[in-house]
């Protein structure tokens, strides 16, 4: 049996025990060392507004967001060693537990499948249990440290949605509402990039300041004047707006400030079944791209650039960890997430009870 922390029905987390996953022929078993909530997926998994869940959901294994040391290998796998760190551990097969999987990422224990070797032994299809998400599943090397692997997860998400799906350039402009930790995460990469102009915009003081230290050139609280009359008070209009946050009225915010042509960027899944587009308000001609769910093939290729920005000092974990918390206070590090100074929050995963 291992422990696992799980959402019984909206609003009631408990740590319980379930089975301990067993290592197939391609899988790979993880003891996870630390996670992270995500401010997006796990706070609605906890609320009960996850878009397309129901009651009938709960109770489930939660968490996405891990990183542990490799303790088993299927007889298949070729591309993991026992002792290797590595991300992306879950706990898909919840069948006898009593529970179903919210990806079950924030237990003892995970699984990871050997993707690489499934493809290259031609059984990477349905018919064989596989799944697009396994190509995210990797080992990270020894030199980074955990709570650097542990963000990976997310980073990689950021990296594959600003340079694959939203195809942003450094030539551009580009205005980003929201300062959490997708935001801050779009700012830093940008300014990796050398993007020519970078304006951030959130209502939280201390977050705006964080922005700045990440690179931004300027800071907006969303009902500023110089944000109502973006035009009177730069050069151009934006080549392209991201909204971190995923909201209708982020979305119509933007359109005055995108030049004829440009871009309304939706990061994350947007609660509401259907968007009201006030169109009128900006340029003739738009493009409007929502990344609602991760193209994972990109997601994966993305961590060998972080990890070099990593490497170099670009990137360091500890601009982004606000709280960290033994897993046993998974209440309390749940309602830190809530705290508008949050930007990610830490689970030590060594202590249970």
């Amino acid at each position: 049996m291992m422990h696992s922390v799980a959402v019984i029905k909206p609003g009631k987390l408990e740590i319980v025990e379930v089975p301990e996953p067993k290592a197939g022929l391609y899988d790979v078993l993880v003891k996870n060392e630390i996670a992270f909530i995500c401010n997006a997926t796990d706070r609605k998994i906890v609320e009960g507004h996850f878009p397309g869940t129901s009651e009938s959901w709960y109770p489930l294994l939660l968490g996405h967001e891990s990183a542990g040391k490799v303790v088993a290998i299927g007889s298949k796998v070729r591309n993991f060693r026992v002792g290797q760190r590595a991300i992306g551990a879950l706990v898909l097969d919840t069948s006898g537990s009593g529970f179903n999987s919210g990806w079950g990422g924030h237990s003892e224990y995970g699984l990871i499948k050997d993707h690489q070797a499934m493809v290259d032994d031609g059984v990477a299809d349905e018919a064989h249990g596989w799944s697009e998400t396994y190509q995210i599943m990797r080992v990270v090397p020894d030199d980074i440290p955990i709570e650097a692997a542990g963000l990976l997860c997310t980073w990689r998400e950021v990296y594959s949605g600003l340079f694959d799906d939203f195809r942003l350039t450094p030539d551009m402009d580009i205005v980003i509402f929201g300062a959490g930790p997708i935001g801050l995460s779009f700012i830093r990469f940008a300014k990796i990039r050398g993007f020519h102009h970078i304006t951030s915009v959130d209502p939280e003081p201390g977050k705006r300041a964080k922005a700045l230290s990440m690179g931004a050139d300027e800071v907006l609280h969303p009902d500023a004047m110089e944000l109502l009359e973006y035009k009177n008070h730069h050069e151009k209009l934006a080549d392209a707006v991201i909204d971190a946050v995923g909201s209708e009225s982020v979305i119509n915010m933007s359109f005055p400030l995108i030049r004829m042509g440009g871009l309304i960027c939706v990061y994350g899944v947007v609660g509401a079944p259907a968007v009201t587009l006030r169109k009128d308000s900006g340029p003739y001609n738009f493009g409007l791209l929502f990344h609602q769910w991760p193209t994972r093939k990109a997601e994966a290729a993305a961590q060998e650039p972080l990890i070099e920005w990593i490497r170099e000092g670009l990137l360091n974990y500890k601009d982004f960890v606000t709280g960290t918390f033994p897993v046993r206070d998974i209440e309390k590090a749940m309602a830190e997430t809530k705290k508008p100074s949050n930007i990610k929050t830490m689970l030590m995963l060594d202590t249970w009870e």
